[in-house]
């Protein structure tokens, strides 16, 4: 810790106030110096299990023959982009491979701006999409958080689409929020100004695990097409089977964006990442300025990403996100019964959040805190965010089983029962 704070960047931040020394990690566990398993409900990036047998086996076969980039041919690649696409609407045909989720979104940002010229974008409130100066840009979570400078003059934010405690509340309203894309839109033309495009996650994670209303990405879609805009769906969290019962969340909301964005997950925390796109789009993007990524699509990172998505397909592990998903959801709502600080329980699959108020609806961010910090004195990782860091997020590796849920309810009843959870 010592050298960390001398010699490691000044923004690196380490979790709880006794930080934990990690060693080791198998499936949904993470293991510290002194042998302590901790459960893992957080780190969505170990996609199908840290360190997996199988697809840690993949990467040292790989290594050991040839790693090298993609100016000279080689099969895997190939392979890999088939098996990818393999999973998205036919429309979405064309694949840029590159090394992490801010890399993605990077060059789908950049798609947006060299084939529509334009640098308005559209983004969510509280969304986050990266930590490059063009995604800071378009992420408030970031830009209006602590260290940030505001909104750039380019980005226009929706209001978070939050019908527990947003703007507009409860039921149908989706075209409420969606009302408001129509509004900056009249504002930019009226200014002479068009817009470039459109990111979002299908559920919003650092807004605090939101789901997005009915209607309301289908109807910002409609209004952004209409305006020359691109649609870019940022699946570096959501996708690879997570919410259960699609490969992408976006396919929840029956559209089709543009430009796909996928991070770490699709490589279980090998640094792999893609932008998946329409043939329109990837033929607009290629004006004649190369596009080359010295690691993006190597042999090894190949090999690597067609491992997991076997291991999703061979495992089962979307149907046990819907399965175990939705077993954890019931029983975090039947919590919720019990224990009245439990505001709200939202998500989908393996993808889920509930958030702590008091009973006018305010957020509890101390006790946010405190249950996170007990959990792990109990062995369990978890997490807060959120505009009002008081959303528990649950997004574990993909292997989380109905006794991992067994377990965390257990604990979360314990924790629950203590007197600085009490209001």
């Amino acid at each position: 810790m010592k050298y960390r704070s001398q010699h490691l960047g000044k923004g690196l931040s380490l979790s709880y106030p006794s930080p934990l020394h990690i060693v080791r990690g198998e499936g949904s566990y993470l293991f510290d110096k002194t042998g302590r398993r901790y459960l893992d409900t957080v780190n969505n990036v170990a996609h199908v299990g840290h360190e997996h047998p199988r697809v840690v086996h993949a990467g040292q076969a790989q290594m050991a023959l040839l790693n090298t980039n993609t100016r000279y041919l080689h099969e895997a690649i190939n392979l890999f982009a088939d098996q990818l696409l393999s999973t998205f609407p036919p429309e979405l045909s064309v694949v840029h491979f590159v090394n992490s989720g801010s890399e993605a979104n990077e060059l789908a940002l950049r798609m947006a701006y060299t084939i529509t010229n334009q640098k308005n974008m559209l983004a969510m409130e509280v969304g986050y999409h990266g930590n490059t100066n063009a995604t800071i840009g378009v992420s408030s979570y970031k830009f209006n958080g602590k260290g940030g400078h505001g909104k750039p003059d380019t980005t226009h934010l929706i209001p978070l689409p939050d019908a527990f405690r947003g703007i507009y509340r409860g039921e149908n309203t989706g075209a409420k929020y969606a009302k408001h894309v129509d509004d900056i839109i009249t504002q930019l033309t009226s200014n002479g100004q068009k817009i470039a495009g459109f990111i979002h996650e299908s559920i919003i994670s650092c807004g605090g695990q939101i789901e997005l209303p009915d209607g309301f990405l289908s109807q910002v879609y409609a209004t952004l097409r209409k305006a020359g805009g691109v649609c870019i769906a940022d699946e570096v969290q959501t996708g690879c089977g997570r919410v259960g019962t699609h490969w992408w969340a976006f396919e929840m909301f029956n559209v089709i964006p543009d430009i796909v964005t996928i991070g770490k997950p699709l490589g279980n925390g090998h640094p792999l990442a893609a932008v998946v796109c329409t043939k329109a789009v990837a033929d607009a993007f290629a004006n004649g300025m190369e596009f080359f990524n010295t690691f993006g699509g190597n042999p090894v990172s190949c090999a690597i990403g067609m491992e997991v998505m076997k291991v999703i397909k061979d495992e089962t592990l979307m149907n046990n996100a819907f399965e175990t998903g939705n077993y954890l959801k019931k029983q975090l709502k039947a919590l919720q019964e019990t224990f009245p600080i439990i505001g709200d329980v939202r998500g989908k699959g393996l993808f889920l959040g509930f958030e702590l108020t008091d009973a006018s609806l305010q957020p509890l961010e101390a006790q946010s805190t405190y249950l996170v910090n007990r959990m792990c004195d109990y062995g369990i990782l978890m997490s807060t965010d959120g505009p009002d860091h008081n959303v528990i997020k649950i997004k574990p590796p993909l292997v989380f089983s109905k006794k991992n849920a067994d377990e965390l309810i257990g604990r979360l009843q314990m924790v629950f029962k203590e007197d600085m959870m009490k209001i």
